[in-house]
């Protein structure tokens, strides 16, 4: 009996060729724009790090001078040195990284200088983060103690300067240092790139990881947001009244959390104690999803843009209810005549909403094609994220599906009144 229905349903769509093309292509418009913008939201509010995002927890405390502190402020970002060395020494997470964005020129092989990105950090960044290794091993905590003159480099920029070798026991001249490459990064592509949103949401991942004492005590040019209040020397000082270290934490469980969440309040109560604030504490413990969410990682323009889409296609369905009712009751003989043939009303509606479900299939291709071509605009934009915009296998089902049913929404209607056509009436005016 499908194979009956679809035969007529081909009948129909060839006999009624303008119509025909006038709904798949509303079908097809609203579909296309409609997952274009979903396909960008879904891009930029997916999670970079499904395994671990609920584990890994932003640090953020706030220990400014009660002079600089105002209740209704936002806990900064950052920590000062002083804080950050004090968490890291206390080690209550199952993993802790403290770190901080820097750049440096190196010499390529033809002579030339090149500014490569840098991430100072420290040893538990690399397990944290699941970054994976081409080559070698990433340093360790006893390398960070000793700060080592190590460094580990991107598999791009290992490829740059040794080919198609390991770079592994070399020397790399970054800036004034002189550096020993022990590890050359997999593949790795963060994005948005959470450890650290102060150097762009979106991006290929730093060329150059050196351990964070190290980097230090080599003077090597920090980048990203530094906050100071009163004097300071060095702003990079253990003991410099500056905020500008990112802090995180690896907690793999509820009961840790909240251990860890005691810990830091308890840690502010201490520092109240010693002298350094008398204002309330303020303690911040984010994941890796509450973290984007509250730094507005997705535009509020894309999330807007994906409800325009879809009232759009709304329009559009309307206007396909409309062609499909003015085309089902203009054969209102035919359906006379199948109904004083024997056909129920239930056969007169399943030939008429399966006519509409092809068209829906057919304007869902269409959709997708234009679909693809909206995302193909998309990636030529001047925006950080447009680069990374695709469609996945999910997208596409999800397409197909929304077909499905914007056509099976859009058929009921014409449907029901198809079958309600008496066939007395319809022999009579046919």
């Amino acid at each position: 009996m499908l194979s009956y229905y679809l035969q007529l349903a081909w009948r129909s769509l060839r006999r009624y060729k303008t119509l025909t093309v006038l709904m798949v292509l509303a079908i097809a418009v609203g579909i296309g724009t409609s997952m274009t913008t979903l396909t960008v939201l879904h891009v930029l509010s997916g999670d970079p790090i499904p395994a671990k995002s609920g584990k890994l927890f932003r640090v953020r405390i706030n220990t400014f001078p009660d002079d600089r502190f105002q209740p209704t402020d936002k806990t900064p970002d950052n920590l000062t040195r002083r804080d950050a060395t004090a968490l890291l020494g206390d080690a209550r997470g199952d993993h802790q990284a403290v770190m901080s964005a820097g750049s440096g020129v190196l010499i390529t092989p033809q002579g030339e200088p090149m500014r490569a990105q840098a991430r100072y950090t420290t040893a538990d960044f690399f397990p944290m983060f699941n970054v994976p290794m081409r080559y070698g091993r990433a340093w360790n905590g006893q390398a960070d103690t000793a700060h080592a003159r190590v460094a580990v480099i991107s598999s791009q920029l290992n490829d740059l300067l040794f080919g198609d070798q390991s770079g592994v026991g070399k020397t790399l001249q970054f800036g004034d240092a002189s550096l020993r490459i022990v590890g050359v990064l997999g593949s790795w592509d963060m994005n948005p790139r959470f450890y650290d949103l102060s150097n762009g949401e979106y991006g290929d991942s730093e060329q150059v990881f050196v351990p964070l004492s190290t980097a230090l005590d080599l003077h090597l040019g920090t980048s990203g947001t530094m906050n100071c209040w009163g004097n300071a020397k060095d702003a990079h000082d253990l003991d410099a009244p500056c905020i500008w270290l990112q802090y995180w934490v690896e907690l793999d469980s509820p009961a840790k959390v909240a251990a860890y969440q005691r810990y830091l309040h308890n840690y502010m109560a201490l520092q109240q104690q010693a002298g350094r604030f008398r204002h309330p504490a303020q303690v911040r413990l984010q994941n890796v999803m509450q973290w984007l969410d509250y730094k507005g990682v997705v535009p509020a323009d894309v999330r807007m843009q994906v409800w325009l889409a879809f009232g759009f296609l709304m329009i559009c369905l309307l206007n396909t209810v409309g062609l499909l009712l003015a085309k089902f009751l203009r054969r209102g003989g035919e359906i006379g005549v199948r109904r004083a043939l024997g056909a129920s009303r239930r056969d007169v509606f399943m030939q008429y909403l399966i006519e509409s479900l092809v068209i829906g299939m057919v304007g869902g291709l269409l959709g997708l094609v234009l679909a693809y071509a909206g995302v193909a605009l998309v990636r030529q934009q001047p925006t950080e994220y447009a680069a990374f915009v695709h469609m996945d296998l999910g997208i596409l089902l999800m397409t197909l599906l929304l077909a499905l049913v914007a056509s099976l929404v859009a058929g009921l209607l014409p449907a029901w009144r198809a079958m309600q056509i008496q066939p007395a009436r319809a022999l009579k005016a046919y």
